[in-house]
């Protein structure tokens, strides 16, 4: 049987595309950017995750007092 013809992906052909205009030092550079963006992004989700945890504790613990 045999396996089913795979279409390329947006992401794929995307990849391919960069790879034919940008030389190798601008890809790895904004791959690098995108990489950091992406950490960003994550840091800042947990700042926000820990500042409403903060809060909470702080709201709870002045009730209780």
């Amino acid at each position: 049987m045999p396996a089913a013809p795979v279409r390329p992906s947006v992401t794929d052909a995307l990849l391919v595309l960069e790879g034919l205009l940008l030389r190798g030092g601008q890809r790895t550079a904004r791959r690098n950017a995108w990489t950091a963006v992406l950490e960003d992004r994550r840091r800042a989700k947990d700042r926000d995750e820990a500042e409403h945890v903060l809060e909470a504790v702080s709201t709870s613990t002045s009730q209780a007092t």
